[in-house]
């Protein structure tokens, strides 16, 4: 099964990114994130149209949709009540934008609060609809997405490893066991590929691990955080001053090895893993109360 992914670099905004010393931006896959990587597709339920109930709901009682965003040869997005105190059958549907009436590609519907769809990836421009039976509605900003092919092997170039001492202080203290051996498996790619190993800021890790907490306690995967803040925002937030911004997320991979391994396999998350001119890495994984692990990986140069 495909994990999500996402990659963002400052400069470009499409499902797979380039980085560059401009502004952020990013879409999941976009993604986001993975990840690239790849999604876990739940499938709709499929229920039947329940009329309204007269009782009013909670002031509280919110309807949100995230934007649609790609994995490998995937597009995912997902709906949610929160806040509500009275079931409802909540509706989501995924369109896309073309001249005329944008037609509905994908559609599901749930009474547990949550639902996600997933979909073969084919480009194009789509935004998701979501609908509670109780009144409440969301439409997600309008994305451009497009669909990489996975690449089982990455083109690389044979060069002598760097010394141990260099490798040592490239994977420092900072961050968890497992955030660590992130970093370690990201810079073994590098130094295939003939870039320095990247040291672990711990800065940068505190952004990364920041937004990772975020979206598993918030039920969501996207490079912009709910509050509105991007991958820029959180990064200088921590008082981070580098340059040459980048990030790469994912969801659902249960270990360094498969999340890298997703990250590798997507043109644009591996465009970010592989830019020599990163000299700076932050890695954040955290559980959501289901115990599935949202990652983060924020690049920099300095």
């Amino acid at each position: 099964m495909r994990r999500p992914l996402g990659v963002l670099a400052v400069v470009a905004s499409l499902a797979s990114c380039t980085p560059s010393t401009g502004g952020a931006a990013g879409a999941a896959p976009e993604v986001t994130a993975s990840a690239e990587g790849a999604a876990p597709a739940s499938t709709p339920t499929q229920t039947e149209e329940a009329a309204p109930e007269p009782a009013s709901e909670s002031d509280e009682c919110r309807v949100s949709v995230a934007r649609p965003g790609t994995s490998t040869l995937r597009i995912q997005t997902s709906a949610v009540r929160r806040g509500c105190v009275r079931p409802a059958l909540l509706r989501i549907q995924v369109k896309r934008a073309i001249p005329g009436d944008d037609p509905v590609v994908k559609s599901g519907a749930t009474r547990k609060g949550r639902i996600t769809l997933t979909m073969p990836c084919k480009p194009g421009t789509y935004y998701a609809v979501a609908t509670d039976y109780r009144g409440g509605t969301a439409k997600s900003k309008a994305v451009q997405l497009t669909c990489v092919t996975p690449t089982p092997t990455p083109t690389t170039r044979e060069t002598g490893a760097p010394p141990v001492s260099e490798q040592k202080e490239a994977i420092s203290s900072v961050g968890t066991a497992l955030e660590n051996e992130v970093v370690r498996l990201t810079n073994a790619e590098r130094v295939k590929g003939g870039c320095h190993p990247l040291k672990h800021d711990a800065r940068l890790r505190r952004a990364a691990f920041g937004h990772s907490a975020d979206m598993a306690k918030n039920d969501y995967f996207d490079h912009d955080s709910q509050d509105g803040r991007d991958m820029a925002d959180r990064i200088r937030a921590t008082g981070f001053t580098g340059s040459a911004l980048g990030e790469n997320i994912a969801m659902g991979q249960r270990s360094a090895v498969e999340v890298v391994k997703g990250w590798m396999n997507s043109d644009g998350h591996r465009k970010n893993i592989m830019n020599c001119s990163y000299t700076l890495i932050g890695v954040g994984a955290a559980k959501d109360a289901k115990g599935q692990i949202y990652w983060t990986q924020d690049f920099a140069a300095r």
